[in-house]
């Protein structure tokens, strides 16, 4: 299982938020290329990038600090945070990022964005389900829509998806654990409709997101069968050590 810990921006700085409220906001770092190095000299070697100010203004912002992270370590990045126009997306890919993430575009405006799968791949493009009480949740989790979660997921493996970033918006940022049964109940539903034409890269790729506090959550999540898990506030309020990381990633 993949460790991708968070960089969250708000004006050029590192940030967190709590259940994507705004007005929680706390600053843990001016420069995020500092903590994007650090994590790089524990051996993590993949990054989610949030430009929260992008997700406020619907279009990419922060693509300058994207540069910056790309160009000055060898982290495999993915990125997201307002991405909806065709041009979005080329800035993105081309300050750096390996993998973008869709979330309210891939509600609002499915065509464009089953047009991103078709273009660069389901190597190049992650589905942003981020949910509360099963529904999705879209423009930087201010508004719910009326998609559950499952059959969004679904509908969007059809298209040809395979990585899913699941945040549950009612943990993001509380540190009292992870979804553990949305997870397992996503696994469950979402995997290859047609087990005897099962090939790994038809297989779902779930991120898991939102929650994390603990060390020990970090290989349940694994057992689940999630490919990747996102760390934020855990790690920055020393909740999991870097140290701890590196661990899991040699023994993995």
């Amino acid at each position: 299982m993949r460790i991708i810990p968070a960089i969250d921006i708000i004006d050029g700085k590192c940030v967190r938020l709590t259940k994507g409220d705004y007005n929680t906001k706390k600053v843990y770092n001016e420069n995020p290329l500092e903590i994007a190095k650090l994590f790089e000299d524990s051996g993590i070697e993949f990054l989610h990038v949030v430009d929260l100010d992008g997700a406020k203004a619907s279009h990419i912002v922060n693509y300058k600090i994207l540069e910056q992270i790309a160009t000055k370590t060898n982290l495999s990045i993915d990125f997201g945070g307002g991405l909806k126009s065709n041009e979005d997306l080329k800035i993105a890919f081309n300050s750096g990022a390996n993998q973008i993430t869709g979330g309210s575009i891939a509600v609002k405006n499915p065509e464009v964005f089953s047009s991103w799968i078709e273009t660069y791949g389901s190597d190049k493009i992650i589905l942003g389900a981020d949910c509360n009480n099963d529904k999705i949740a879209i423009s930087g989790w201010q508004e719910e829509s009326d998609l559950e979660v499952i059959p969004f997921i679904k509908n969007y493996q059809e298209k040809g998806i395979s990585y899913v970033i699941c945040t549950d918006i009612s943990k993001d940022g509380m540190l009292e654990g992870p979804s553990f049964d949305l997870y397992k109940k996503i696994l469950t539903e979402c995997h290859s409709e047609h087990p005897d034409s099962y090939r790994d890269e038809e297989s779902l790729k779930l991120i898991a997101s939102g929650g994390i506090s603990t060390f020990d959550e970090l290989p349940k999540l694994a057992e689940l069968g999630c490919e990747g898990v996102i760390i934020g506030k855990a790690i920055y309020e020393n909740r999991i050590s870097l140290k701890q990381l590196e661990q899991f990633i040699s023994n993995d």
